[in-house]
């Protein structure tokens, strides 16, 4: 389809192609494969309509090369995407997760009275508890006498008293679990490792993996190679690791009748992928998992709930399929639906038994940097989750409602309270103080009805969006000042009030960098790392300044900052994960006190006469011996 089809467009020849109502339509789940026999010879199929799609290919290359004296490159079909080079005591949350109750991967957790730190291929913890700021361990984040060189370790989650690390081996065979014990006194123990086959997870906007009470959750894509003999060989497996581990260690952990599809069929020419949800049970030492995988196109966005995990599949821009995932181990179901989400945040479960989904005309999921491009006409999706089934049916073209905005690059969203709000960056270059701005629109809609859209006219670009309570706050650029604007979220959504941090812009992008505290009845704390407005967020770059607000009745006042200190980053030795693809600055808030996590530094604030004050700071960076 081409990229000027507008979403209308689309739903018309959705709706002429007998989609089923969604009230008529019985209820349905995808059919798994009978048995190992019957997905082998569906493979085999596959394998001969690809096979015989390359002999037409080479065929018109041959006959075209008798006319031209330099013929061209023959057409290759499309690759996957190149990869760039709780416990009860810590009922206190120093994540800002997206679904309450459904823990995200992140670089730091808290362990009873420790900070726990992933940085740089390296555990590290701290002791806050009683009044302490005293780094405790340190610990390599991968198995002992293994080698790091090709690995990522990002993102990391705590169970009681057992910390997961998750990182991306492309010298081991995919996505790596690593388990270490950690005890009341902070000291780290290094206890196993397991590959999980899979592509490179990696999204910016996105992270890989959830924990749901001892339930650890992976989404993760398999691109199927179908020229490959033994096309099992790509299929989702597990492995523990050992010094001599060996490819045949992986044991399959989707059986083919754990491996569901749909009525379509894979488009001749353009990859086929498993979409893989992985569940492992954290309760025993033995970490043991199970898969399910549905097969569909390459684009994805992935959204976790409580209760599910939900894969929408794109392929050419805008024919596409969600599946859900049930995650009690029950057979998926899907949908046939148009167009694309923006990233995991244009995802709501909502508590009416309602799947509500924002959507651009065209996209092409999240992975890697994905999610911030897409275009085209607009509109917010919501179905019933009974009308899931077993895929043959579309949501009917009644439960799309047309929204105004383009959906131009770095596109934001969020849900908060009753109201899904979205908005654009804007001119993602800096502009001079003296030169004009555009006015940038922030939508507001409810999500539950059908009443209509509001345009809120801000000054600043929307960079982020961020839930204050049932309110929220709209941060963007303006110029070289970074705003912050609180919209009131009542029966009409409004612009509240502004706050103006001069010379300064975010300093990150990722939703885990804001962290807001409430206090009372429409009352806390803001926390977020900013950058000075000539410094640009980069991957190599140490963090500046965490800043602070207090937010009082959607007023916002400055506290302060708690800056990192200046000068030559220490030489760490580091041999994996060398860079922080997540960032390094997150706000913190434990027990009354205030923190900033600023790379390898944290520093402690205290309130004093309405300002943020440094109160002491401690280094936690390894200490590299001198080599003579």
């Amino acid at each position: 389809m081409s990229s000027a089809l507008k979403i209308t467009l689309i739903l018309s020849l959705l709706l002429s192609a007998g989609s089923h109502a969604a009230g008529t339509a019985p209820r349905k789940t995808l059919a798994p494969f009978a048995s190992e026999q019957a997905l082998s010879a569906y493979l085999q199929q596959l394998q001969a309509r690809q096979a015989a799609l390359q002999r037409e290919q080479q065929k018109l290359q041959r006959a075209t090369a008798q006319y031209m004296s330099a013929p061209p490159a023959p057409p290759a079909p499309m690759a996957a995407k190149a990869a760039p080079a709780a416990s009860a005591e810590a009922a206190e949350s120093v994540t800002n997760v997206q679904t309450a109750g459904v823990d995200e991967g992140g670089i730091v957790k808290l362990h009873g009275r420790h900070l726990v730190m992933l940085r740089r291929g390296k555990l590290f913890t701290v002791q806050v508890g009683g009044n302490a700021l005293q780094p405790v361990a340190s610990l390599d984040a991968y198995a002992p006498g293994s080698d790091p060189s090709g690995s990522w370790y990002d993102e990391m989650l705590l169970d009681g008293d057992t910390v997961v690390v998750i990182g991306y081996s492309y010298s081991r065979g995919g996505t790596e679990i690593g388990l270490f014990d950690i005890d009341a006194d902070g000291k780290l123990a290094y206890r196993s490792t397991y590959h999980l086959r899979s592509n490179d997870y990696y999204s910016s906007r996105n992270y890989a993996s959830r924990l749901i009470g001892s339930k650890l959750v992976f989404y993760s894509p398999l691109s199927l190679n179908l020229r490959r003999g033994d096309p099992f060989g790509g299929f989702p497996a597990l492995r523990r690791w050992r010094p001599d581990a060996v490819p045949s260690d992986f044991k399959r952990i989707a059986p083919a009748t754990r491996i569901y599809r749909t009525d379509e069929e894979p488009e001749p020419g353009f990859g086929l992928t498993l979409h893989t949800v992985t569940v492992c049970d954290l309760a025993q030492r033995d970490m043991r998992c199970e898969a399910t995988a549905v097969m569909g196109p390459q684009g994805r966005v992935f959204y976790v709930s409580g209760e599910s995990v939900f894969v929408w599949t794109t392929r050419r821009g805008s024919d596409s399929g969600v599946f859900r995932i049930p995650l009690d181990g029950t057979a998926p179901s899907a949908l046939k639906v148009a167009g694309a989400p923006i990233d995991q945040f244009s995802f709501l479960e909502s508590a009416d038994g309602h799947l509500n989904v924002l959507l651009r005309a065209e996209g092409q999921g999240d992975a890697m940097w994905d999610g911030a491009r897409g275009r085209g006409d607009m509109a917010l999706l919501r179905v019933p989750l009974a009308s899931f089934s077993d895929g043959r049916d579309s949501a009917p073209a009644g439960s799309y409602k047309p929204l105004p905005g383009g959906g131009g690059y770095g596109l934001q969203n969020r849900y908060v309270g009753s109201y899904l709000l979205y908005g654009n960056p804007g001119n993602a270059g800096r502009r001079k103080a003296d030169q004009a701005w555009p006015r940038q629109p922030l939508y507001a809609v409810r999500w539950a009805d059908a009443g209509g859209v509001q345009a809120l006219s801000l000054p600043h670009g929307v960079e982020r969006i961020e839930a204050l309570g049932n309110d929220a706050v709209v941060i963007g650029a303006q110029g070289r000042d970074l705003h912050f604007s609180t919209i009131g979220l009542g029966a009409q959504a409004a612009v509240a009030t502004r706050y103006i941090r001069a010379d300064a812009a975010q300093g990150e992008s990722r939703s885990h960098g804001f962290f807001y505290k409430p206090q009372a009845q429409n009352e806390g704390l803001i926390g977020l790392p900013i950058l000075g407005a000539d410094e640009r967020p980069g991957l190599n770059k140490s963090a500046a300044s965490v800043l602070y607000l207090r937010n009082s009745g959607l007023t916002l006042t400055e506290l302060g900052a708690l800056a990192a200190r200046p000068g030559q980053a220490p030489d760490d030795g580091c041999r994996a994960s060398c860079v922080d693809w997540y960032g390094n600055a997150r706000p913190l808030f434990l027990q009354g006190r205030v923190f900033a996590l600023l790379g390898y530094e944290l520093v402690e604030g205290a309130l004093r006469d309405g300002q943020i004050r440094e109160v002491r700071r401690i280094s936690y960076a390894p200490i590299v011996p001198t080599v003579r």
